[in-house]
């Protein structure tokens, strides 16, 4: 009888283990899309989001608890030339913001922070 009680218990708090909120990552890259996910509870103003610290994109403001998407195609240089994802690498993203107290936010990827696991791919 306790065997299949503790077994039962063990069971019971996998399940809430698997019910953890885990929050996603700040960036995700699918299929020529960008993903930003603001999980905080701040709003994130004057955001600038760079591809190669060559391409850009700005966004006013991303509001807490929300998400935000962009067509990589839609980043574009300071000679307004645009990112080809059909031709270009991404070996760097990163995103610079502020919060409405004025701090900073800095969100980074690059070879040694983890850009493979969003998805990044080479030339197709």
């Amino acid at each position: 009888m306790r065997r299949a009680l503790g077994v039962a218990l063990a069971f019971a708090i996998v399940g809430l283990a698997g019910c953890a909120d885990i929050p996603p990552d700040p960036l995700q890259l699918d299929r020529g899309m960008l993903t930003v996910t603001n999980s905080t509870s701040s709003d994130w103003n004057g955001v600038e989001i760079w591809i190669n610290r060559y391409y850009r994109v700005t966004v006013p403001t991303i509001a807490a608890r929300s998400r935000f998407q962009v067509a990589l195609d839609s980043f574009v240089s300071g000679y307004l030339q645009r990112f080809d994802i059909h031709k270009a690498v991404i070996t760097d993203l990163q995103l610079t913001a502020q919060q409405p107290d004025g701090k900073p936010v800095l969100i980074k990827r690059d070879s040694a922070t983890g850009l493979a696991a969003l998805g990044a791919k080479g030339k197709q």
